[in-house]
């Protein structure tokens, strides 16, 4: 008996890790898709990971420092191509809103940003009216004038 009950406890668990597991983001099979949509002339920097936890951060921040001259670009994936609800918005050392991949209500899979002051710049991600709490972003530069 005592065996039966730890069959069944060991294979519980199991379930519910591999249940678990499922769920879990997996964003790095969209950073393809991202360094996809660089633009000839862009220099990856960096990729982010942007995981909702099925919703539970309704918001995903990442910070990184800009410079002054350069050309910035963020590029965006997720399972929807259309990337319905993922919104990016990019903000300035004073929190002030430069730069937004979504326009009319229309998501935009990049945005770019010709950088006017060096500081720390904000990526803030969020999650409009959708079931997707996953996605990926990358960073690159252009430093030509």
């Amino acid at each position: 008996m005592k065996t039966t009950v730890k069959l069944f406890g060991v294979f519980t668990a199991f379930l519910l890790s591999y249940s678990v597991a499922s769920a879990q983001c997996e964003a790095d099979k969209y950073t393809d898709k991202c360094m996809e949509k660089l633009s000839t002339g862009y220099t990856f920097m960096k990729s982010y990971k942007i995981d909702g936890n099925g919703g539970n951060k309704p918001k995903v921040e990442y910070s990184y420092v800009f410079s002054k001259g350069t050309n910035y670009m963020v590029t965006l994936a997720n399972k929807d191509p259309e990337l319905k609800g993922m919104s990016l918005s990019l903000y300035d050392s004073s929190r002030k809103l430069v730069a937004s991949n979504k326009v009319d209500n229309k998501y935009f899979s990049a945005i770019g940003y010709t950088c006017a002051a060096t500081g720390i710049y904000y990526l803030t991600f969020t999650f409009d009216d959708t079931q997707d709490y996953c996605a990926a972003a990358v960073l690159g530069f252009n430093s030509k004038k």
